[in-house]
């Protein structure tokens, strides 16, 4: 049942007696169209057909691709992808405005205008403009011929490939807002007129023809068709196809339902399962915001039943959502362009994340058992089916993901195992609907046309659901390009460790200032562009100033991206916990710094990744011995701040205990003998003066 934001029903007159939830308010959940940052259209049945094939028909390239490449190489392949892809941004996303839901004021339907057909129509000459074999003068030639024209590109090219930036500019301000097209337009401003600084600016530079910006960007592998394109073309997009079969498959619906059986019988169960269904949830949606909003309209009935306040279930529902981009083994974007960035395998990115993601979620598990106990949560009696029973009906759905974590061990491909479990999945959900077909009655014929639609519903899916990231991915080309062509990135990371310098002169004080102003540039950097896109504005920028204070890039990439993908919890901007509030009713600003309560946690362990040569054991790269000790430490440290932010110890704790808990997770996660031994004993002592406290108050309370 999806609680309107509109419904304000007082928690606190709820009876003392267990609250029961049925079945019947648990709905199916479709966690691939409630995402803010997409303001989609709602299109008449005849373009929505249009765009029905059309993605049907990339995501057939797109699987064309995985076992028959084209011989002409990746980056025809990339041509291709994007000529396709981005038309349908101009059919399927609005020019202005977000979408309104039904019955505020906004049209049944939304079909595109002759304007955007127009823009839909360029998008897609000028993107198959390199690959044309027609030759007019000047015009087209083909591939090979557009290639030997690099550096000396024809009027004809440059025209194309400025309508195609314009377009792309266009497609990304439709898709994820004003911001990120206003920074590319700074950074080719930069490239442009860079002669024009004065000279004894560090960034200055000779300035760069247009042709040459147009070049770079459109006949060069650091421009549209760069790294990021590339992973958004391969493994995301086969990434969002996988999550779609497998929310075809009911697989959404299975994951939640097994987490309320598995915590039914504990006042602290409605905080488990919100917890555990987010992680879940993660391996179907792939979006921390699609996450939360599906993952709300399940569990928010039962967090009011058990009498959360409504900002805390909001903070709760949003902190649970973005932990789905964190989790292996399906993680967020940015992971992929990890791989690609580091060269190293994919597996690999997800072994680093292991124990930040358990470090994450036993912070919300923490922040649970604290709420339950400071809000007096009541038990709510879940009807659901046994674990066991459940497991045996719907178990299929996990060995799908096996699969991925399996041939990733084989050394097989990403994007060819993911197409392998997408097809154990597919199979798995045939093999279901025959099933039920044979109980209902229903012919076999009809079980299988249904299955192949949903099949092709969910290839249709994918491709939708990745346009956002396409854009994003392809407008990042331009900052990546200037950046490569100018050395704006050295520039800038020069500047962040000499602004270090000059308030400190110790090397490791230096290391300290340097991780909190990069922390705070790429939280700062993602309250206005998509996780992908402040991920690799950030490793353009950021990553040289920690490499050359000697942070090896495993650490650097992974504390970048763990920042990237907070941001979508810090306030004021985080669009997780909008969502959040707008189904609990709560506040926003106040779900929103819920929210950062519960995701403290992730917001320090990411620093210990890169101050001292111990934090690398959180990401699985020192021996057993020193990963264990570190790993329990910073289990120590989390809890600390457990106390700190959920008020909570034995009792309600009070400042003393929480001020003497916050020193001590700082010290315990600068992971060093000296800090431990120093952050255990404050830790102690914080315990100590809470039992004593408590002891006083017992003994005053019984005199009384």
């Amino acid at each position: 049942m999806v609680t309107s934001s509109t419904e304000r029903t007082d928690t606190s007159s709820a009876s003392e007696e267990p609250a029961r939830v049925g079945a019947q308010e648990r709905p199916d959940i479709d966690v691939g169209e409630h995402d803010e940052e997409r303001p989609a259209r709602r299109l008449s049945r005849r373009v929505e057909l249009v765009v029905w094939a059309t993605s049907v028909a990339i995501a057939l390239l797109v699987l064309k691709q995985v076992f028959l490449p084209f011989a002409k190489g990746n980056q025809y392949y990339l041509v291709i992808f994007l000529a396709v892809a981005l038309p349908l941004v101009f059919l399927c996303y609005r020019p202005r405005g977000r979408r309104v839901p039904p019955g505020e004021g906004a049209p049944d339907r939304d079909d595109p205008g002759p304007l955007d057909w127009a823009f839909a129509a360029v998008a897609l000459l000028v993107g198959l403009y390199p690959v044309l074999p027609l030759a007019i003068g000047d015009f087209g030639g083909g591939y090979d011929a557009f290639l030997d024209r690099q550096g000396l590109l024809s009027t004809s090219d440059i025209v194309a490939g400025t309508l195609l930036l314009v377009l792309i500019l266009e497609a990304t301000r439709r898709t994820t807002g004003l911001v990120l097209p206003v920074v590319c337009l700074v950074f080719l401003a930069y490239s442009y007129y860079g002669g024009y600084l004065p000279p004894g600016w560090n960034i200055a530079h000779a300035g760069v023809d247009f042709s040459q910006i147009v070049n770079a960007l459109y006949n060069d592998q650091s421009g549209f068709y760069g790294v990021p394109l590339d992973v958004a073309a391969t493994y995301i997009v086969l990434f969002t196809i996988y999550g779609a079969v497998l929310a075809q498959s009911g697989a959404g619906t299975f994951f939640v339902n097994l987490s309320f059986a598995l915590f039914r019988r504990s006042r602290t169960a409605p905080g488990r399962t919100a917890a555990m269904s987010g992680f879940l949830l993660g391996t179907v949606s792939g979006s921390g915001t699609a996450t939360t909003v599906g993952l709300g309209a399940i569990t928010w009935p039962v967090l009011r039943k058990a009498g959360y306040p409504r900002e805390n279930a909001g903070g709760l529902l949003a902190a649970s959502g973005i932990g789905a981009i964190l989790s292996p083994p399906t993680l967020g974007a940015a992971a992929f362009i990890i791989a690609e960035y580091l060269a190293t395998p994919y597996l690999t990115v997800l072994v680093w994340a292991i124990v930040p993601t358990l470090l994450y979620y036993l912070g919300i598990a923490f922040a649970v058992e604290a709420d339950a106990r400071r809000f007096g949560a009541k038990h709510v009696d879940i009807e659901t089916q046994p674990v066991l029973g459940l497991l045996l009906r719907g178990g299929y759905h996990f060995v799908s993901l096996a699969i991925i974590v399996v041939f990733l061990a084989l050394d097989i491909p990403p994007f060819t195992a993911v197409v392998y479990a997408s097809g154990v999945a597919a199979l798995f959900a045939l093999v279901a609907r025959i099933v039920g077909a044979a109980g209902s009655g229903e012919g076999l014929g009809t079980a299988l046309l249904a299955w192949v639609r949903s099949i092709a519903n969910a290839l249709a899916e994918g491709i939708r659901g990745a346009l956002p990231v396409i854009a994003v991915c392809a407008a990042a080309g331009v900052i990546t390009s200037t950046i490569t062509k100018t050395g704006l990135g050295q520039e800038l990371a020069a500047a962040l460790v000499d602004a270090a310098r000059a308030l400190a002169s110790n090397p490791t004080v230096v290391l300290m200032l340097t991780v909190v102003f990069a922390a705070v540039a790429v939280s700062v950097l993602g309250l206005a562009v998509p996780v992908t896109a402040s991920f690799i504005i950030a490793w353009v920028v950021l990553g040289p100033a920690l490499a050359d204070l000697g942070v090896a890039p495993p650490e650097v990439a992974m504390f970048i991206f763990y920042y990237a993908v907070l941001s979508e919890v810090t306030p004021p901007t985080a669009l997780a916990s909008v969502a959040a509030a707008a189904i609990t009713g709560g506040a926003v600003m106040r779900t929103m710094w819920q929210t950062w309560k519960y995701t403290l946690p992730a917001f320090l362990v990411p620093i210990a990744f890169v101050l001292t040569d111990n934090g690398s054991a959180l990401l699985l790269q020192q021996p057993l011995g020193t990963t264990l000790w570190v790993v329990l430490v910073s289990a120590l440290g989390v809890a600390a701040l457990a106390v700190l932010t959920g008020g909570w110890l034995f009792g309600p704790a009070r400042w003393p205990e929480r001020s003497l808990c916050a020193a001590a997770a700082l010290l315990l996660l600068y992971l060093q003998p000296l800090s431990i031994a120093i952050g255990v004993g404050l830790f102690a002592v914080a315990v100590a003066v809470h039992l004593l406290t408590r002891s006083r108050e017992t003994v005053e309370g019984q005199g009384v």
